[in-house]
């Protein structure tokens, strides 16, 4: 099964994210690993790389930023990811299908409230229009 299939059959099951949001979250995933350990040295892969929850949303959020900019809060509350527990979900409907691995430590509670979306997402492109 490939992860697209993955994520179709996640889907099926469980509708509250788009299939982008699951996209994100592999390519946040891929970002922490290589926060973490680094790039990948020529012919290794970071596949089966351990990160934790708080260092899979770093990724995720470094990536989100970098990559969607102005446009993260939005796209992100597009795709029902509205708080980091959303990319937890994500996670862990991935580990079932068995493309992400998982350590007896792993917890969904590693992605509790590690930081509130709108702070993260929003605020760094407000425009200062506070009364």
């Amino acid at each position: 099964m490939n992860f697209d299939e993955a994520v179709r059959l996640i889907r099926a099951k469980d509708s509250r994210y788009q299939a982008q949001a699951y996209d994100l979250v592999r390519v946040g995933l891929d970002h922490a690993q290589k926060i973490v350990y680094g790039e990948a040295k020529k012919g290794k892969s970071l596949v089966n790389r351990h990160v934790t929850g708080p260092q899979l949303l770093e990724g995720f959020r470094l990536h989100v930023l970098t990559t969607y900019g102005p446009m993260s809060y939005p796209l992100l509350q597009n795709w029902g990811l509205k708080k980091s527990s959303d990319v937890g979900n994500i996670v862990f409907n991935i580990i079932e299908t068995g493309m992400f691995g998982r350590s007896p430590e792993d917890n969904l509670a590693d992605f509790e409230a590690v930081y509130d979306f709108k702070e993260t997402f929003h605020k760094p492109f407000d425009s200062g229009n506070s009364n």
